[in-house]
């Protein structure tokens, strides 16, 4: 195949890219250690009525369609030099089917560890594998590695075990990841672990650890869009050394803290890891944001308001990393931060013994959960806290002629319970939607004031994700990040380019998850 010049990226377009500064705790890497990575952000061909079951002909000719458009877009990754190539959650099918009207889309699955399986070439050997079969062809055709979502089913032993997790209809439903070497092999299958309103999707009886090797970038791992919240899989993979994540997904944004691009970047630098993110593109569903992140560069796309609702392909020459096996990199989760307890800050809603008030501090909803707040001043220099847990910020505004923006420093430590229960502690610098400190939380998507700033944090985890959201779904990189060992978190930044929407830490609690 042949590879693309660097500075033919330059063509793919609308695509923000940038590098982090010298100083971020990066180590140098040369071109010959490097490899092109493409995602597509794929606007969906829908099914207009997912509740209605289709034939098995009816729910092909419908994949049809969005088949055709991935075999467009392997083509064109493939003239860029993309090695590897991921498609997004839903893909094919789409969502919002219950577990009967899914049943036209399911293909049965091979385990790729038990059935050495090339669908182009041995299309005969599996029954109704007519998806699995085009898209090793596409693999083949193009030469390159593709990673593509689709619905899997799986016979599981109701009769022979009637204690098992199997469903009353005797199988297992899995929303999957299948992966296709670039001869057209399947190399892996992932089934989704941590499930979002997903009532046609089985959650597997165990999580699935799985990772794939590549001869142009080692090993990567695989999970799937809720994952990225959760410990499994995702942070027994970082454990075992694996620093290069596929993450197809079709995740609805949320501001102030959880937009898409805003959250993959925060781990692909929280995790000092490598994220091919292919998002859905979906205006009614607010979805939209893809990238390739490494702890050096990131390359994406976020859609703006106005903007045609298309797919579009994000390709980049990155670094490959080198594995960081367990006690190097990613610590375990028990005992969290050398130096601290494991519930050291933490409080779960309404059972903190709160700080002493302070009668500029209050209480706003942000993410639908109760942050303490405070508005930013004159003083150059504050303090918020949840409980024990608090966070700092020591700032220079630069508000341009006129504007009147209004900032507060919040933070929570509790477990979230909307649409998902997760424990976080997290330290933010918002602009408020208005005027008023009660607007501060709400969703804001555009900024004139420009911060220099350091925000800090006490945290009773290891796993922080930091982050830099500027007007108009802007990402600016951190000039510096710290994580000291008694908890300590530290992000600077100066000089923004954009009004600051949002710069956050965000701490991810894991073993607190079920308390």
């Amino acid at each position: 195949m042949t590879r693309m010049p660097l500075a033919m990226l330059l063509q793919v377009a609308l695509t923000v890219a940038f590098t982090l500064t010298p100083g971020f705790g990066q180590t140098p890497y040369t071109l010959d250690s490097t490899y092109f990575a493409a995602v597509y952000e794929h606007r969906v061909i829908l099914n207009p009525e997912p509740l209605v079951p289709l034939s098995r002909s009816n729910a092909l000719q419908h994949m049809q369609r969005n088949l055709d458009v991935y075999e467009e877009q392997a083509a064109l990754a493939a003239q860029q030099g993309a090695h590897i190539l991921v498609f997004p959650e839903g893909g094919l099918h789409g969502f919002n089917f219950s577990r009967s009207s899914i049943s036209g889309y399911l293909e049965t699955i091979p385990d790729p560890q038990e059935e050495h399986w090339n669908p182009c070439t041995e299309h005969g050997r599996f029954n109704n594998t007519e998806v699995l079969q085009q898209l090793s062809c596409m693999a083949r055709r193009h030469n390159l590695y593709v990673v593509a979502n689709m619905a899997d089913l799986q016979p599981c032993p109701l009769k022979t075990d009637p204690a098992s997790s199997c469903p009353s209809d005797g199988h297992w439903q899995f929303n999957t990841n299948v992966v296709f070497r670039s001869d057209g092999l399947l190399v892996a299958r992932y089934h989704k672990h941590n499930l979002y309103f997903e009532k046609a999707a089985d959650t597997p009886p165990q999580p699935e650890i799985i990772t794939f090797d590549t001869p142009f970038a080692g090993r990567f791992g695989l999970i799937i869009c809720f994952d990225i919240l959760f410990y499994e899989p995702k942070i027994t993979l970082l454990e075992r050394g694996v620093r290069q994540l596929i993450f197809p997904t079709a995740w609805m944004n949320q501001l102030p803290l959880l937009d898409t691009i805003q959250f993959q970047r925060a781990f692909s630098l929280g995790a000092n890891v490598t994220l091919l993110a292919a998002n859905v593109r979906n205006d009614r569903l607010i979805m939209t944001g893809s990238g390739i992140y490494t702890p050096f560069t990131a390359s994406y796309h976020h859609a703006q308001k106005g903007d045609p609702e298309e797919g579009r392909l994000i390709v980049a020459r990155i670094p490959v990393l080198e594995p960081e096996w367990a006690g190097a990199g990613v610590a375990a989760e028990e005992g969290a931060v050398k130096g601290t307890t494991t519930d050291s800050g933490f409080c779960h809603q309404d059972s903190c013994a709160s700080s002493p008030p302070s009668s500029s501090t209050f209480t706003s909803s942000m993410m639908y959960d109760p942050f303490k707040f405070v508005l930013l001043n004159d003083t150059n220099h504050l303090e918020v806290c949840d409980g024990a847990f608090c966070c700092r910020l020591q700032y220079q505004r630069f508000p341009q002629r006129g504007s009147k923006e209004l900032y507060a420093l919040g933070a929570f430590a509790g477990t979230h319970t909307v649409n998902g229960r997760y424990a976080v502690q997290v330290c933010a610098v918002v602009r408020c939607a208005g005027s008023e400190a009660s607007s501060c939380g709400q969703e804001v998507e555009e900024a004139e004031t420009k911060l220099d700033f350091t925000l800090e944090g006490q945290f009773g985890t290891k796993y922080v994700y930091p982050s830099v959201l500027v007007s108009r779904y802007i990402l600016e990189q951190p000039e510096h990040v710290e994580k000291m060992g008694d908890g300590k978190v530290t992000m600077t930044h100066s000089n923004m380019a954009g009004g600051l929407v949002t710069a956050c830490l965000y701490g991810r609690v894991y073993h607190l998850d079920n308390q």
